[in-house]
C-alpha cells in the first residue's frame, strides 16, 4: 500500500503544534519542579520524577535548563518574581517620606504571601531552602535578596538617623523581616492558634499597619537616643578618674 504524502498545510499544522508544545514545556517543568522540590527538597529530588510529573521527556530539562541545578535556579527566580520583588524594588524609588515607603514595602510583602493564585509550594520551597540550603542559594541571595536588604538598611537608617550598617540599624531591619516572615512562613501554626486569622485584604492591611506602627515607634525612639550619642563624642578628661 502506498503512503499518501501529507499536504503542506497539514505539515504546517503539525509544526505549529509541536512548536507550541515546546513553548509550554519550560513552564510545565518549572511548575512541576516547584511542587516536587517543595515536597522533597533540592537534594532528594530527581529530574526523572520532575519530568514524570510534568509529562515531559528527561532530555527536556537538559535542553531548556542545562541540568537539575539550572532548573532549580529557574524555579527560585519564578518564585521570586511571584513574591512582588519588582514592585518592592520600585517602592524604594518613590518620591515619598521614608516612613511611607516602609509602610508600602511591608504591605507589598504581606500581600504577596496571600495571593489566591499563588500555589503554596512557593512557601514550602523556601522552608526547605532555609533548612537545607542548595548550591544556588548564594546566587539568589547575591542577585535578589542582598540588594533589597541593603536598601532596607538605608531606608531604616534614614528614619532613625543612624548609619545603614550600624548594629542598631541591622537589628531593626531584622526585626521587621521577622514580623513579616511570621505571617509568610508560619501560616499553618497561626491558623491553629488564631482561628480568626483569614489573611483577607482587610486583615492584611491591618496587620501591615500594626507592623509598621510597632516598628516605627521603636525606630524613631532609637533615633533620638542613638543619633545624639553619635553626634556628641565624649570629652577627653585630663588626669585620673577619682
Amino acid at each position: 500500500m502506498q503512503k499518501t504524502a501529507s499536504s503542506p498545510a497539514s505539515r504546517k499544522r503539525r509544526t505549529t503544534t509541536n512548536r507550541a508544545a515546546q513553548d509550554l514545556t519550560p513552564d510545565k517543568l518549572i511548575d512541576a519542579a516547584g511542587r516536587v522540590f517543595a515536597e522533597r527538597g533540592y537534594h532528594a529530588t530527581t529530574v526523572r520524577e520532575i519530568c514524570k510529573r510534568a509529562g515531559a521527556n528527561v532530555a527536556a530539562v537538559n535542553y531548556h535548563f542545562g541540568d537539575k541545578q539550572g532548573l532549580y535556579m529557574a524555579v527560585l527566580k519564578h518564585s521570586v518574581r511571584a513574591s512582588k520583588v519588582e514592585a518592592i524594588q520600585n517602592a524604594f524609588n518613590q518620591q515619598a517620606p521614608p516612613e511611607e515607603i516602609l509602610r508600602t514595602i511591608i504591605k507589598l510583602r504581606l500581600q504577596s504571601a496571600v495571593r489566591a493564585d499563588l500555589p503554596d509550594w512557593h512557601f514550602r520551597l523556601m522552608i526547605h531552602e532555609f533548612s537545607q540550603p542548595s548550591p544556588v542559594l548564594s546566587r539568589v541571595i547575591n542577585e535578589v535578596s542582598l540588594p533589597i536588604y541593603e536598601r532596607m538598611l538605608d531606608l531604616v537608617g534614614r528614619i532613625s538617623g543612624l548609619p545603614p550598617h550600624h548594629e542598631k540599624t541591622r537589628l531593626c531591619v531584622h526585626s521587621l523581616m521577622g514580623q513579616v516572615f511570621l505571617y509568610v512562613l508560619q501560616r499553618p501554626f497561626l491558623a491553629r492558634v488564631w482561628p480568626e486569622l483569614k489573611m483577607n485584604p482587610e486583615q492584611v492591611e491591618r496587620i501591615a499597619g500594626h507592623i509598621a506602627d510597632f516598628s516605627l515607634a521603636y525606630i524613631k525612639q532609637d533615633h533620638s537616643q542613638e543619633a545624639d550619642h553619635l553626634k556628641s563624642p565624649k570629652k577627653k578628661t585630663q588626669g585620673k578618674d577619682l
